[in-house]
């Protein structure tokens, strides 16, 4: 019995983030809105214990706020946040990817090829969540592949307290197959073993999931930019 209610308890706490997540992300929620824990408590016939759990996450996610006496609002994205997000994690994992051009087995390599094959599919078919779930593993390979343990932890740390940036930059338009495209070339430095080129595919991926990203946020403030970077041989 006592198993089954943990079991309930976890599958009903997966539910409350997934939609909150779907929420802010789709914009039903906006950033500074209060998300309320009663009525969540009502809609999912729960205690407050678990929604308390997933508002937790969600802060460590970059999706809410918790605020004291106020309970949990949405959080902003600030321009500032995009870039120094993607400046920090460009350097990381391009660091990563240099180490690992020098390391990377012929294993390696094929499932890199296979992973990215599965993304292009995904892609085709427009599921983001899917797509997100499977970009993280092609990523964790190269990193894993350098050989560093104290590197892998920092990036892991960064990348789960921004997935709520990452995971609105693949949401873009066109984003999704523009990431399948620069595979391949950070696939082929790694072939290649050229670790100067690979970081610099890597860094330039970062540098257009954040142009992307900040292009949208001006976008949705009524503000004029550029238009993003696109895919170049660099």
């Amino acid at each position: 019995m006592r198993r089954k209610l943990i079991e309930r308890h976890q599958t009903l706490r997966e539910k409350i983030l997934e939609t909150i997540r779907d929420a802010i992300l789709k914009g039903s929620l906006k950033p500074g809105e209060r998300v309320s824990e009663p009525e969540l408590a009502e809609r999912f016939g729960i205690s407050r214990t678990p929604i308390r759990e997933a508002f937790r996450q969600l802060e460590s996610e970059g999706y809410l706020e918790v605020i004291p006496r106020k309970g949990a609002v949405v959080a902003s994205l600030s321009e500032r946040d995009v870039v120094e997000f993607y400046a920090i994690k460009s350097i990381l994992e391009g660091h990563a990817a240099r180490i690992a051009a020098e390391r990377m087995s012929e294993r390696d390599l094929e499932r890199l090829e296979t992973i990215n094959a599965k993304l292009q599919q995904i892609a085709a078919e427009g599921d983001i969540k899917s797509f997100f779930r499977v970009h993280d593993e092609f990523h964790e390979l190269f990193i894993k592949a350098s050989g560093n343990d104290k590197l892998a932890g920092l990036i892991n740390q960064l990348v789960l307290k921004f997935n709520r940036l990452r995971l609105a930059s693949l949401a873009q338009p066109g984003r999704m197959e523009i990431s399948v495209q620069e595979h391949r070339k950070i696939i082929e430095a790694f072939r290649n073993h050229d670790g100067e080129r690979a970081d610099n595919l890597v860094r330039h991926t970062a540098t257009i999931g954040a142009e992307v990203l900040i292009h949208n946020l001006a976008k949705e403030q009524g503000k004029k930019t550029a238009a993003p970077l696109q895919p170049v041989d660099v």
